[in-house]
């Protein structure tokens, strides 16, 4: 894997974005919500190396510790997709019949709506809360990992190492777990780093139309909602928040791209 310069790339984007994100108070000179009405809009300097807002605030201080909640909320976003749709993917694969028909039919019902719109929906029916946000950008997630899932599981169900553990008596259950699961796994993770990115873009934008989280935590969309409309006059107010949200997006996705060719056995013999 090491071998592989998209796994390389987006892994060290990602690493920085974490320790930015847990070094925050050690990175920062000023508190996130330290209020300095002397020095708004001041641009880049020695004293505050990405400039401050409209209310004096350390944009540097906001973009760091707005990684802790974007980072996390992401996370927490996609673990939710992850687990759930797996566990319906895998279970409407081997079952087959009428529950993977009911299942398909919801699936459909939900791909239905862009995802970014049905966060909205979601995120505006719960309200403004770090939870409410995870749930309101893991859900519209499900339909990834659920068409991932089960057509592996569909492809695997039917294989001969499947058919001698039921013939000896083994519950559909321990099938689905050991036998199953193990070959699932593999496509989930490459869409995992895909999906975080999109969390991560998701985040941002219902943080930016102010159905993310509430003052005065910050949030990368925050920022930028914040500082539009400074954009011509103060531009660093929501240029460099938008570059942090990018590169995340980049390096996710660079690492999506690296996983899915060393994983995949095909993408693997082309290359060699």
């Amino acid at each position: 894997m090491l071998k592989n310069k998209h796994i390389l790339a987006g892994g060290a984007i990602i690493a920085v974005m974490i320790f930015i994100a847990i070094a925050a108070p050690l990175l920062t000179s000023y508190d996130f919500s330290e209020l300095d009405f002397a020095s708004k809009n001041k641009p880049p300097a020695a004293d505050h190396v990405m400039g401050t807002d409209q209310y004096g605030r350390d944009v540097w201080s906001r973009i760091a510790y707005g990684a802790r909640v974007s980072l996390t909320v992401s996370l927490a976003a996609v673990l939710i997709a992850i687990v759930c749709g797996s566990f319906l993917g895998v279970v409407s694969g081997y079952l087959k019949g009428k529950f993977d028909f009911i299942m398909g039919r919801l699936i459909d019902i939900m791909m239905a709506f862009p995802a970014i719109l049905l966060s909205l929906i979601i995120g505006a029916a719960l309200g403004a809360s770090i939870r409410n946000m995870c749930f309101s950008i893991g859900i519209p997630l499900i339909p990834i990992f659920y068409r991932v899932a089960r057509g592996a599981a569909f492809s695997v169900a039917d294989r001969t190492f499947v058919m001698a553990s039921r013939s000896i008596g083994s519950s559909g259950v321990r099938i689905m777990i050991w036998h199953i699961l193990p070959n699932v796994l593999p496509q989930v993770f490459v869409v995992l780093s895909m999906g975080m990115g999109g969390s991560i873009l998701a985040e941002a934008s219902l943080g930016f139309l102010g159905l993310g989280i509430p003052q005065p935590t910050p949030s990368w969309g925050l920022i930028v909602n914040e500082g539009k409309a400074f954009m011509f006059t103060a531009p660093w107010t929501t240029a460099f928040s938008g570059l942090f949200i990018a590169l995340t997006i980049l390096g996710f996705n660079l690492l999506g791209d690296g996983l899915r060719d060393h994983l995949d056995p095909k993408l693997r013999t082309l290359s060699a």
